[in-house]
């Protein structure tokens, strides 16, 4: 590919992070989520938080939006209660990379949400989310371990286009979609029914896993986000 999409990727703003003599505030991304890009063919860029008021900005300058992963969408955002088991919120977290989805979906930019950024594609286009569900993080539910589980398209989908056939996919979440969003469709699921990834129909490439492709080495989900991207 001559000329490589550019991708960018959400990041997470932490307040210390250590790495050398260095202990400080920074902007973080899993290094799975760049690799994943480039050996799609796209070219990656870091999209550090910023004010919501400049995502339309940001994303006029992308060929591809990739929302990552990470802690828990506030209940607030989709007008329900804190479970005791929701993880502590991220609120600029969330007003940022909600802009950025609006600014995707209103611009036909090519968009790819990944864990957490399914669920906050869902939470922005109306839907709601389950706040725990057991058997979906890693081994006998340990903290920070991926697990893997099966996952079946739904023919007929752009993500069965991409995906055709089950596979085991890297997991690691305890929330979910519960009601969907508007105009959303689900196009994969688990195989205890949890909606594992979910589209919008129509010309814009817009599409939401559930698992964490970055983690694993099938390439074929965010081949088809280039893919989009360089049309």
């Amino acid at each position: 590919m001559v000329n490589r999409p550019l991708v960018g990727v959400s990041t997470y703003l932490e307040a210390r992070a250590s790495w050398g003599v260095w202990e400080l505030p920074a902007a973080l991304l899993p290094a799975g989520y760049p690799r994943l890009v480039q050996a799609a063919g796209g070219l990656a860029a870091m999209l550090p938080p910023d004010a919501p008021e400049q995502a339309d900005a940001v994303v006029s300058r992308l060929d591809a939006l990739v929302i990552a992963g990470g802690p828990d969408v506030d209940p607030g955002r989709y007008g329900a209660e804190r479970d005791p088991r929701s993880g502590p919120p991220a609120p600029e977290r969330d007003a940022w990379e909600l802009a950025l989805i609006q600014a995707a979906l209103a611009s036909g930019t090519a968009l790819l949400g990944i864990c957490r950024g399914m669920q906050l594609l869902n939470v922005a286009l109306g839907g709601t989310l389950v706040q725990h569900l057991d058997g979906h993080t890693g081994p006998d539910g340990r903290v920070g371990c991926f697990g893997t589980h099966r996952v079946r398209p739904v023919p007929g989908t752009r993500y069965a286009a991409a995906v055709p056939d089950e596979q085991d996919v890297p997991t690691y979440h305890h929330q979910a979609v519960e009601r969907l969003g508007r105009d959303l469709v689900p196009t994969a699921h688990a195989t205890d029914g949890t909606v594992e990834a979910v589209e919008l129909p129509g010309p814009a490439w817009v599409l939401g896993v559930q698992w964490h492709p970055e983690m694993g080495d099938d390439l074929r989900v965010m081949e088809a986000l280039v893919r989009a991207a360089g049309a």
